[in-house]
């Protein structure tokens, strides 16, 4: 008689459960607790929808590039050339637009083709060629740089026509300003209204997810922690909405950030392609045994690198209106931090669309919160770099306690 050896499954404790997903509601923890102390330490500065508005359009094309920059680093690599890339595009936008009248429905298009040759030059020799993704993208920098500066001839190059400018500084217009209950405070009632929507469809795909879970037999979150989260994520989402609101709307780039974040969120976690580069980057050598093709992988992972890092060169160049060869200095470190900050590891295979997404706008609160100090940039470097430090050793610390 065999005997029966099958035992009810037991749920993990809540504190069980905190220790193995520290990082993911530190993370989320650490953004509030620095949105707060730079609120209190400016005067409700930080907070007025004027500054929020500046904050959403000063760190877009960081959030933008760390979507890229996040693929790159759990299939292993790393870029460092998406500052350069970011000024040549700025640079032969310039070109199009300004010397030779070419439409902005035609340049967007051009230049985000662009870069996506830009990515594949590089992305050929590491994929196929097998030399390091270091030595390849600091090539890259300094030779798009050079680029750069031939392109513009030592010489910034603008201003640019609005409709190029709407990338970048324009908002949703305000369709359903009849339904708003006082035009003097609420200003623009599709930023509160599409706040509203977000955060139910939220609580609905997470109760849904949880439901299914169910069905299936897979572990849930503590019901605390998800109700907890929730109410974090739509009361901060609700406030800033608000104050959106009051201002002048949603930008046009929040938009183009929103739908980015969510198809590449949907490509991490839903699709094949997904799949195969975060198993490639936790082990490249059996995923290429189990028949993937991993050279075409890390070929498209830096293709998608350069689409995007011409978008945010465009997206930069149109907020500043003037193409400048030093666009984009340190704006690859900005990146690769918010990675590292969000969680994504050094070693590949780690990593989450949302972690790096907080990860920047960490890095973006606190740029912002310093500079309205009036703390120096030497000491908002020396500061971000301790940051960096930390997060990585927090992830490594983590790495060997659970080893041991």
């Amino acid at each position: 008689m065999v005997a029966d050896t099958s035992t009810e499954t037991t749920k993990p404790s809540i504190g069980d459960y905190l220790r193995n997903n520290i990082r993911e509601y530190g993370l989320l923890v650490a953004l509030v607790i620095i949105m707060l102390f730079f609120q209190f330490v400016t005067n409700g500065v930080l907070f007025r929808p004027v500054n929020i508005t500046n904050l959403v359009l000063q760190n877009s094309f960081i959030v933008i590039m760390a979507l890229g920059m996040l693929l790159i680093i759990v299939a292993g690599h790393i870029d460092l050339s998406v500052g350069s890339i970011v000024a040549f595009i700025g640079a032969i936008s310039a070109i199009m637009l300004v010397k030779w009248g070419l439409p902005a429905f035609v340049v967007i298009p051009a230049c985000l083709i662009v870069g996506g040759i830009m990515g594949a030059a590089q992305g050929y020799w590491v994929a196929y060629q097998k030399i390091p993704s270091f030595i390849v993208t600091l090539a890259g920098m300094l030779v798009f740089r050079g680029m750069t500066y031939v392109v513009l001839g030592g010489r910034p190059i603008g201003p640019f026509p609005k409709d190029f400018q709407i990338l970048s500084t324009g908002f949703v217009p305000d369709f359903l300003y009849f339904l708003s209950p006082s035009p003097e405070t609420i200003k623009n009632m599709v930023a509160l209204v599409a706040v509203l929507l977000l955060v139910g469809y939220a609580i609905f795909a997470g109760v849904r997810n949880r439901r299914i879970n169910e069905q299936h037999g897979t572990e849930n979150e503590p019901f605390v922690f998800f109700a907890i989260q929730m109410a974090v994520i739509s009361l901060v989402a609700l406030f800033l909405g608000f104050q959106l609101s009051t201002y002048r709307g949603l930008p046009n780039v929040l938009v183009v950030m929103g739908v980015l974040i969510a198809v590449y969120t949907f490509v991490t976690t839903r699709s094949t392609i997904g799949r195969r580069i975060y198993a490639m980057g936790g082990n490249e050598k059996a995923t290429k045994l189990s028949g993937i093709n991993t050279e075409r992988l890390t070929f498209y992972a830096f293709v998608n690198m350069g689409a995007l890092a011409a978008l945010a060169g465009m997206i930069i160049t149109a907020r500043l209106n003037s193409a400048t060869p030093k666009a984009g200095v340190g704006f690859e470190l900005d990146v690769i931090a918010a990675c590292f900050i969000g969680g994504a590891s050094a070693s590949g295979g780690v990593g989450k669309i949302t972690g790096a997404v907080i990860g920047a706008f960490i890095m973006g609160v606190m740029n912002n919160g310093m500079s309205i100090m009036g703390i120096g940039i030497d000491y908002q470097q020396l500061i971000k770099g301790l940051v960096l430090l930390a997060a990585v050793f927090f992830d490594v610390y983590n790495k060997n306690k659970g080893k041991g």
